[in-house]
């Protein structure tokens, strides 16, 4: 079953250190939620591919290369001339955590032709999106329209409303637009973090049962260090994480949900799924999340299937 992600391609601007004059040190990496979800499923041996827009500059040919060295499919990679290739400057702190700010006024990931997206998700199995491309009126008509699209063709939705509060006018309007295309979504994954602003709860617990309530299918609760917990119908369980030292969480996210979905593709799709399966399959993503945080970066450091399945013997 072929993993189709749709949205967000930019270029992360990550902090790597502060030299003796004080002066903050950045490497360019290949990033965007979707994109980064593309190639983790890519990286860990699934048939993945990418929908989103690039700006006709240096930056842009980095994420093309990108996708093309990690076997992602861009028939669906649009390229504008109009606009810069979309910045997201990343700083880590003492504990590996991130701040972000955006260069994106506008940005080429909000420039997909929602024409072209809608033909190059035809057939897909699985697919993707978040809610970064939302933040944009015009591109988040886009994606609503693509994922309907893709929803009528029989695909299955997938969402993860990573939350950046400055993209957004307040948290209202965040909360507004995140919400609204749940009713779209087959799967849905929330961090702990963003349980209050996506289902009104603070309780991981009650988020994913409010996320069925809605008729999300499988709802998943990520727990940072503490692994996840998932619902599936009457269906539920909890999963330890992996402990490492952490050198940047950048990433970290999608890598969890690529890999999650790299195992319902190679299940072929929700029919069927048991409490045991489901356990394995987010045991395999918290192991794939924990050696991402391991390394710095967010596409570079994502884990191979083989590597995954090393950590987990």
């Amino acid at each position: 079953m072929k993993i189709t992600a749709v949205g967000e391609i930019l270029v992360d601007m990550t902090q790597t250190q502060i030299d003796a004059n004080g002066i903050p040190h950045f490497a360019a990496n290949p990033g965007g939620a979707p994109a980064n979800v593309a190639v983790a499923a890519a990286k860990l041996g699934v048939e993945s591919a990418f929908v989103g827009c690039i700006g006709e500059d240096a930056f842009g040919a980095l994420l093309k290369e990108t996708l093309i060295k990690y076997h992602v499919n861009i028939d669906g990679l649009q390229v504008t001339p109009l606009t810069n290739t979309t910045l997201a400057v990343v700083t880590v702190d003492a504990t590996g955590e991130r701040s972000f700010s955006f260069y994106r006024k506008p940005g080429a990931d909000t420039r997909i032709d929602a024409a072209k997206a809608i033909e190059a998700v035809k057939g897909t199995g699985i697919l993707h999106f978040g809610s970064v491309s939302l933040t944009d009126p015009s591109c988040r008509d886009t994606i609503v329209n693509t994922v309907s699209a893709a929803k009528k063709d029989g695909a299955i939705i997938t969402y993860d409303p990573n939350y950046r509060a400055v993209l957004w006018q307040n948290e209202d309007a965040a909360m507004l637009q995140m919400r609204a295309v749940l009713p779209l979504c087959d799967i849905v994954k929330i961090s702990d973090e963003e349980t209050m602003l996506l289902c009104g709860v603070k309780n991981p617990h009650a988020a994913a049962q409010k996320l069925m309530d809605i008729g999300v299918k499988l709802a998943v609760v990520t727990l940072g260090p503490n692994g996840a917990l998932w619902r599936y119908g009457d269906l539920e369980g909890e999963v330890e994480g992996f402990k490492v030292k952490v050198a940047d969480t950048n990433g970290a996210g999608d890598t969890f949900f690529g890999a999650l979905l790299s195992r319902i593709a190679l299940h072929g799709g929700l029919e069927g799924l048991t409490a045991d399966g489901l356990n394995a399959y987010v045991r395999f993503a918290n192991k794939a999340a924990s050696l991402t945080t391991s390394r710095p970066g967010a596409i570079p450091a994502m884990p191979t299937r083989e590597e995954v399945e090393e950590g987990l013997k």
